[in-house]
């Protein structure tokens, strides 16, 4: 052993050799170097555990040839794209929304060049970016005035910085949420610089329950839109207009925090439990926050609207600034939404609304095409199922999607095997596994992944 140990060679031995001299003119000394002193590692430890009898032969080209493909691997890009067959529409680990053909040729030519992001081209002044956007959010949702930041908690947390820093917030014990990340609402309150007053019962809250509560400090009731779970059996809470005239008539803010922010109505297409942003300021609620890459199916962006007297009150605040949306999430928004009005058809042009609109006959021959033509490897188990899909997201946890899956499995290889050769795979491929089987959910498949999807699983069983 400690002959085999004594005899590795020493880095600089192996930079001079004539495989080591090509593969610095290739990649900077810099990541031969490295790539040489984890190879020796490895097969240091390698022989002190056993795992290896003897070592390479390092003055060989298949030891270099390695050296290579591992540095070339290291120079790939870390985020990259992947096919999403979990059935879950908006994956907030996938990357939530993916974004219209239009969303990204706007990033491509707002990114490409100088733009206009705080100018105003008619005057030669110094503008602003919210200008952007402003009109259309007006326009999608009726409110009277609206910004945007660069994401739906810094939304929450800019409001009430502006509206109740050093005040009273009042919300109700049952929509204390906490989302995915750790993010909870009574720490973001108290990270604000407001109090937090809480009222209620975790199932019941009553607008008395407000009512009593209401002191000289309170400035803000907030509701918050329980998105990701619901509370069911014996409940109550009161309406959005109860608390919006409460709110008028002790001349309050009443914000909510609507999280998905659904443009549309989804009730054609079996989704019922999520009110529109415009019919949340119908109600009465003077301002709303809400993500871009959730339902609205944009770029990640947190959007502000509401009342005008209370926008302008954030548009000053020092805290936007620090919050703003870049230059390209901006360009792909306005573009995203754009596609909602005529003579666009934002189901058909958006993404994620494509993907929750689409028909079931879609899918089962999506299904069938890819199942077709994985059977043809005999080693392959292959059939197609009924499941159920989901929005995601935080949005409708209780409503699932009819849709249909192909479901494969082998005996060459076990199905966790099988999952993370298709996860390391390029494309990646993220399916689930339920029933020893790979469950690979054609509702989040598109068309063209769907004709890639054969080929990848066959490199993954082919290792």
């Amino acid at each position: 052993m400690n002959e085999l140990l004594r005899g590795l060679p020493q880095t600089s031995v192996l930079l001079d050799c004539e495989f080591g001299r090509r593969l610095a003119e290739r990649y900077t000394r810099e990541e031969v170097v490295g790539a040489l002193r984890e190879s020796l590692q490895q097969v240091r430890e390698g022989l002190l555990n056993g795992a290896l009898a003897s070592a390479p032969d390092f003055l060989d080209a298949a030891f270099f040839d390695g050296l290579s493909a591992g540095i070339e691997a290291k120079r790939r890009s870390s985020l990259r794209p992947v096919i999403n067959a979990t059935g879950v529409i908006i994956h907030t680990n996938l990357g939530r929304a993916p974004l219209a053909p239009e969303a990204l040729d706007a990033i491509r030519e707002v990114g490409e060049f100088h733009s206009n992001l705080e100018l105003d081209l008619e005057t030669g002044a110094r503008g602003s970016r919210h200008i952007h956007v402003e009109a259309l959010i007006r326009e999608l949702t009726g409110a009277e005035a609206a910004v945007v930041v660069n994401n739906g908690a810094a939304a929450v947390m800019v409001c009430l910085m502006a509206l109740a820093r050093d005040r009273e917030v009042i919300a109700s014990r049952g929509e204390l949420i906490e989302i995915g990340g750790g993010f909870r609402i009574p720490d973001v309150i108290a990270e604000s610089g407001a109090r937090l007053r809480e009222v209620g019962a975790t199932n019941k809250t009553r607008i008395k329950d407000y009512e009593r509560a209401i002191g000289p400090e309170t400035t803000v009731l907030l509701k918050s839109h329980c998105s990701n779970f619901r509370i069911v059996g014996f409940t109550a809470a009161p309406t959005r207009r109860e608390l919006a005239d409460l709110a008028r008539a002790r001349e309050l803010i009443l914000m909510e925090d609507l999280g998905s922010g659904v443009l549309i109505d989804l009730a054609p297409y079996g989704l019922t439990d999520e009110p529109t942003v415009g019919q949340v300021l119908r109600e009465g609620v003077d301002v709303v926050t809400f993500s871009g890459d959730k339902l609205l199916g944009g770029p990640q962006a947190g959007v502000i609207a509401g009342r005008r007297s209370v926008i302008g009150r954030l548009k000053t605040h020092p805290m936007l600034r620090a919050m703003r949306i870049d230059k390209l999430s901006l360009a792909s928004l306005e573009a995203t939404l754009r596609l909602y009005l005529a003579p666009h058809d934002p189901v058909a042009r958006i993404p994620v609304l494509r993907a929750i609109a689409q028909g079931l006959d879609v899918i089962m021959s999506r299904a069938r095409g890819v199942a077709d033509e994985l059977a043809r490897d005999p080693t392959l188990d292959v059939d197609v199922i009924d499941t159920v899909a989901f929005v995601g997201g935080g949005s409708l946890p209780q409503q699932g999607l009819r849709s249909v899956a192909v479901a494969a499995r082998t005996d060459a290889i076990s199905t966790e095997t099988l999952a993370a050769r298709l996860r390391a795979g390029r494309p990646s491929v993220i399916g689930r596994i339920s029933d020893n089987r790979l469950l690979l959910d054609m509702r989040t498949v598109t068309d063209a992944q769907a004709d890639q999807l054969p080929s990848v699983v066959r490199r993954a069983l082919a290792g």
